[in-house]
């Protein structure tokens, strides 16, 4: 019977399909190795394929001669050098669609949790403010508020709907319009001007990075809201500070940063105005699985000769 292929596992994902990669082929991983050239040394004639939620760059390719595959977990990709793996006529597979209502759930819960001030509703139950200040201040509505979108994809699209079940009037920014029943605004300053909420699901990019800045966020205004689920860097994250701290921007939602997993002091000290998730919009038993099982398919799809499922170049 010939040996399963070999496969390097990079960086760290859910346990249940991680375990069942192991499973299946010659399994190598890179965190493990007392000596990660060394091991790369060692498996450069026989590993035809990495399984990554890590950075995978070109001289990490380099080192692997026949590597055929880059099957990433996540649907971003931007961890990857795909120029790079394009160049040397490696594929690189994502995990789209299978975390799309995953992420859509968690942008609308923060949006809610941010407008309604529900973390700090919570802290003013438990530390007894109820009873010593009485009733807490009056919060902002959601339903009716107009929304806009910075970015429409499988992702953006599942947030507007859920959004629409709101009453929101929802608009949306991207570089060119999509057949959806949203109103295409092709000026992000001037959708922010437009807006009560932005929602960002964009992906990290050179051309996201920083697409929101001071003047977006002042766009947005004193009582408007942020909600990020897309990529940390596509918020300029200073500017972000500065705006919620002088009020030209009335408060935030984050569930990605620039720094991941460091968040600066100054997000983590605004308990009033600022609502903090750890980058898990997709973080759900079921959906984790999906992705690996995803992940495992590409894979599998690649040994066979077969088309992959999700190829990105």
């Amino acid at each position: 019977m010939p040996a399963a292929p070999e496969v390097l596992i990079i960086g760290d994902y859910y346990h249940v399909p991680r375990q069942r990669l192991i499973d299946t082929y010659a399994c190598r991983i890179y965190e493990d190795a007392a000596d990660p050239a060394a091991l790369l040394a060692e498996i450069a004639p026989s590993c035809r394929a990495i399984a990554s939620h890590a950075r995978v760059d070109d001289a990490l390719m380099a080192a692997l001669p026949n590597l055929g595959v880059i099957a990433n977990f996540g649907v971003g990709f931007d961890l990857v050098d795909v120029a790079a793996a394009t160049k040397r006529g490696i594929k690189v597979t994502n995990t789209p669609d299978v975390l799309n209502d995953e992420v859509a759930d968690l942008a609308v819960g923060l949006m809610l949790a941010t407008s309604r001030q529900m973390i700090k509703a919570d802290a003013y139950v438990r530390t007894g403010r109820w009873i010593s200040d009485g009733n807490m201040p009056f919060t902002q509505r959601v339903w009716g508020k107009r929304l806009g979108m910075l970015g429409m994809g499988r992702i953006g699209r599942e947030i507007a709907d859920r959004c629409a079940a709101f009453k929101m009037e929802i608009a949306y920014h991207t570089r060119t319009p999509k057949d959806v029943p949203y109103r295409h605004n092709p000026d992000l300053l001037a959708l922010a001007a437009d807006s009560d909420i932005l929602i960002s699901v964009v992906p990290g990019t050179p051309e996201t990075r920083h697409i929101i800045n001071t003047p977006v966020l002042e766009a947005l205004g004193p009582q408007g809201v942020l909600i990020n689920v897309g990529r940390g860097s596509a918020v300029d994250e200073q500017a972000l500070v500065a705006c919620l701290q002088d009020g030209r921007l009335g408060s935030a939602g984050l569930d990605v940063f620039e720094d991941e997993p460091r968040v600066t002091d100054a997000l983590i000290a605004m308990t009033e105005n600022v609502v903090l998730q750890p980058h898990h919009a997709s973080a759900t038993h079921d959906t984790r699985d999906a992705m690996g099982q995803m992940m495992i398919d590409n894979i599998a799809a690649h040994f066979a000769g077969q088309p992959l499922i999700s190829p990105v170049n």
